[in-house]
């Protein structure tokens, strides 16, 4: 297999220190997303991309403690995307960075984990509530992103708890919804359709 690549996410020329930018509006409970990152097309060639690594079971945990078959818990297969297109990144390091510059001012230095392709199926396809960030590998996550690729299937909405409710993200074909890793979220179950997203971690040190 050859050599993973480790892809940086770089803060943007125009990014201010808030000590420096006395009209930064810091909130660390909530999210950003983008209405259409991701047209029509290349939504297509990411799929037909993705569709050639092999299917896993999805489970919860990583590495060699990570625990599979829990339907109750997560129910739905992935795929690692090693070595995908790069232009894919730069356009994820892009949302995450107009993001942190508008919401965190977390500071980030790389992508520790490939993009992960999920497919969710028909038949109660789901993630309960969960964080993305742990031990191990997962203590370096930060900031969480997930790429709508369809809209076609009933249920699996994106819900974020922010305060003292969960909201539901938009659910558009091409959205892209960022949200430290920290909180709590869900995909809840799919009754019909298959609902497809990529999603990617970005970190670095522990946060600050």
């Amino acid at each position: 297999m050859p050599e993973e690549k480790v892809y940086y996410a770089r803060r943007q020329s125009t990014f201010t220190d808030l000590q420096d930018d006395k009209n930064k509006d810091i909130n660390m409970a909530e999210y950003y997303f983008f209405r259409e990152s991701f047209n029509d097309e290349e939504i297509a060639e990411i799929v037909k991309l993705a569709e050639k690594y092999p299917k896993e079971t999805a489970g919860t945990g990583q590495g060699k403690n990570a625990i599979t078959g829990k339907d109750e818990v997560r129910k739905s297969s992935v795929r690692w995307l090693h070595n995908f297109p790069e232009w894919v990144y730069e356009r994820l390091f892009e949302c995450v960075n107009e993001a942190n510059d508008a919401l965190w001012d977390f500071s980030l230095t790389c992508a520790n984990e490939v993009i992960q392709y999920t497919e969710y199926p028909p038949d109660g396809g789901h993630y309960d509530w969960h964080m993305d960030c742990g031990h191990g590998i997962q203590q370096k996550r930060k900031v969480s992103i997930t790429v709508q690729l369809n809209d076609d299937y009933d249920g699996g909405e994106l819900e974020i708890w922010r305060g003292q409710k969960p909201v539901q993200a938009l659910k558009k074909k091409g959205a892209v919804v960022v949200f430290p890793s920290y909180m709590m979220h869900r995909v809840a179950p799919v009754t019909k359709g298959t609902r497809n997203s990529l999603v990617l971690w970005i970190g670095g040190e522990h946060y600050r």
